[in-house]
């Protein structure tokens, strides 16, 4: 991860970033209705709040993210919210002390903001993190070919694929009308 990488999420989490809305989606709303409570795994979790709404569900749940100061907020919410969550800080792309089998790894908008060279290594982490037929539930929008910004782009598509299997895609928009989509990924064993 690039020193400028770090800078930006560490300045954005001075204050509360646009994409902290406290309020998890209704798209693991509708997964936890789906699917029975086992475990999971949120990478890039920020302050908690899906990690802490898949406690509340019943899930036994570790959240991952880089900057402390965005795990100090997780860890208070989880106290206030009465769930226990295993918080840890580190690298989604090399984890270490995280070991699964997962029934879900959750990404709310993580791996399209990784690097180009870090993304293979979360992708390979996926085959390691994932039980036999868990399910990916990620969130991602589109690199836009004018723009420097993150996103995904075809070869990220075709590097899930080598390791998963494609279950659902929901094409929409972010907040800023560009490109996203929601994609459900089972394990293949």
């Amino acid at each position: 991860m690039s020193l400028l990488t770090r800078l930006f999420f560490q300045f954005k989490y001075l204050q509360k970033p646009r994409w902290d809305t406290g309020i998890s989606p209704p798209e693991l709303l509708e997964f936890i209705q789906q699917y029975p409570p086992g475990r999971a795994i949120d990478l890039g979790c920020g302050t908690g709040t899906n990690a802490i709404t898949l406690a509340k569900n019943g899930w036994q749940v570790t959240g991952v993210d880089f900057i402390g100061r965005a795990l100090q907020a997780a860890r208070e919410k989880a106290r206030q919210a009465g769930v226990e969550v295993d918080f840890r800080q580190g690298n989604v792309a090399h984890l270490q002390g995280v070991s699964g089998p997962f029934d879900l790894v959750f990404d709310l908008g993580c791996f399209h903001s990784l690097s180009a060279t870090d993304r293979p290594a979360y992708v390979e982490n996926l085959g390691h993190l994932l039980a036999v037929h868990g399910i990916y539930l990620m969130y991602a929008f589109f690199k836009q070919t004018s723009s420097n910004r993150a996103g995904l782009v075809d070869k990220d598509l075709d590097l899930l694929a080598s390791r998963l299997e494609l279950v659902r895609r929901q094409d929409g928009e972010d907040s800023r009308g560009l490109p996203s989509a929601w994609f459900t990924y089972r394990n293949r064993s």
